[in-house]
């Protein structure tokens, strides 16, 4: 193993995601090293946010095709052109991966790459393609991985996950779907919509189950009544075995579904254990994430951690954001800051849109809030009612007597949008009644549900 002066770094960073970020023009006197196993750009570029947002997109055309009869237009879905909806998005993304690696191989005369897998083998030491580097500083961003399920003969058939299912060669005829969460559900309305049928396997009693319960029951029943999705609740996979052409899953309830194509969306496990953090001296928490403090810090001086291998929210903005509490943190210690997760909102892209951010109602009355809530219908407002909207609706949950808002939940179209004047007030500490009159709200626009959600 070689070990010499040249290997020593004034920073490591390990991971590409939002980790490449932490690298600032303000470390242009810094040695630095990068390290990357796999493609540039992490999850969300590669195979998250940006390339299934690409694809509901499409999703979400096809789908306002289809249901255009109801306004009056005759239209219809003649053909899906799989490949083409595929090769668009890569074309475009793959594109910007190798180049943020060129980027930062040959433009960043003070950046080492190391193209490789690094694992720590002591405080501040890490090893790379039998290399071992040090610094005075780390930064572990090496992100989250998909968990596969429990299910015996799992081995045997090809599963799919979040990070192959969008790069297959053919549209699936029939598609399973073990998982009832964000991943499934977006890729459930994406597959359905390009006409493939789509068989949700869901152990708990609805979909989305950790969001409010009234956003989740009238999801779950929106989402069933789809004429080809099938959603089976309380429903666990047991074994699977390979078939001509697929596979046949066995349920606990004696159901054998036959697909040809099957996707864990189970949720998504830190990479702590492939970078050997505890070996690095780094404390975990019991799920594996990295233990950070307010400053992102982790249990050992010098290392810092951030993103999905450490934060309780698995989500790119919330990453974004504990990089620049890092990027700060390195160049001005001094003067350190600390991370803002009061309000972290998550949308999920789906049809409907679910997008929520605070407390649930169950969650604020169990904190002893007295609590007020609005439940507003998109249709009883004049762009929901020109829209024939029969289903969306805008919750709010606050507390009575600080007049504050707790939690915010809108399920239906543009919802990702109409969320963000609730962040905003949120932050700005504004009470409802502040957010309600304090400004001019468009006539008829969309967000008069919001409007009318605080009036209520």
């Amino acid at each position: 193993m070689v070990q010499t002066n040249e290997n020593h770094f004034d920073l490591i960073v390990i991971g590409t995601g939002s980790g490449n970020s932490v690298i600032s023009d303000e470390m242009a006197s810094w040695r630095i090293a990068l390290v990357e196993e796999g493609v540039f750009g992490g999850t969300c570029l590669n195979v998250g946010c940006i390339p299934t947002k690409m694809f509901v997109h499409v999703a979400d055309a096809a789908e306002t095709v289809r249901h255009a009869h109801q306004l009056g237009v005759d239209a219809c879905v003649e053909n899906v052109r799989w490949a083409d909806i595929r090769d668009r998005v890569f074309s475009r993304i793959d594109p910007i991966a190798s180049g943020g690696e060129e980027y930062r191989t040959h433009r960043c005369p003070n950046v080492t790459v190391f193209k490789g897998h690094g694992v720590f083998v002591g405080e501040r030491t890490v090893v790379v393609n039998n290399q071992q580097i040090t610094a005075d500083r780390i930064v572990v961003a090496v992100g989250a991985r998909p968990h596969m399920p429990d299910v015996a003969g799992l081995n045997r058939v090809t599963v799919h996950t979040s990070n192959t299912v969008m790069r297959v060669d053919q549209l699936p005829k029939h598609l399973v779907i073990i998982g009832g969460g964000f991943i499934a559900s977006e890729m459930a309305h994406v597959f359905a919509s390009f006409g493939s049928h789509v068989t949700m396997v869901v152990r708990g009693d609805m979909l989305l189950r950790d969001h409010d319960h009234e956003i989740s029951s009238a999801f779950t029943e929106m989402v069933s009544a789809r004429p080809n999705i099938d959603v089976l609740l309380q429903t666990k996979p047991v074994s699977v075995e390979p078939t001509e052409g697929g596979f046949a899953l066995h349920l606990d309830n004696g159901t054998v579904l036959h697909g040809d194509t099957l996707l864990a969306a189970t949720g998504r496990i830190p990479n702590s254990d492939t970078v050997a953090a505890s070996a690095g001296g780094l404390a975990l928490h019991p799920d594996g994430r990295i233990v950070v403090d307010e400053q992102q810090r982790t249990s050992v001086a010098g290392v810092w951690a951030l993103g999905d291998v450490s934060s309780a929210w698995q989500l790119k903005h919330v990453a974004n954001h504990e990089m620049r509490t890092v990027r700060h943190n390195l160049l001005h210690p001094d003067t350190p800051r600390s991370s803002d997760h009061r309000f972290v909102p998550s949308a999920v892209f789906t049809r409907p849109q679910v997008a929520t951010v605070g407390l649930t109602e169950a969650a604020a009355r169990a904190a002893g809030h007295d609590v007020m809530v609005k439940v507003q219908k998109y249709g009883d407002v004049a762009y929901g009612w020109a829209m024939e909207d029969t289903h969306s609706i805008c919750k709010l949950i606050a507390d009575r007597t600080t007049r504050k808002l707790l939690g915010a939940h809108i399920m239906g179209p543009q919802s990702s949008t109409l969320i963000q004047q609730l962040i905003q007030g949120m932050s700005m500490g504004q009470t409802v009644d502040e957010m309600a009159h304090n400004q001019y709200w468009i006539h008829p626009a969309l967000p008069e549900v919001i409007e009318n959600a605080l009036l209520g």
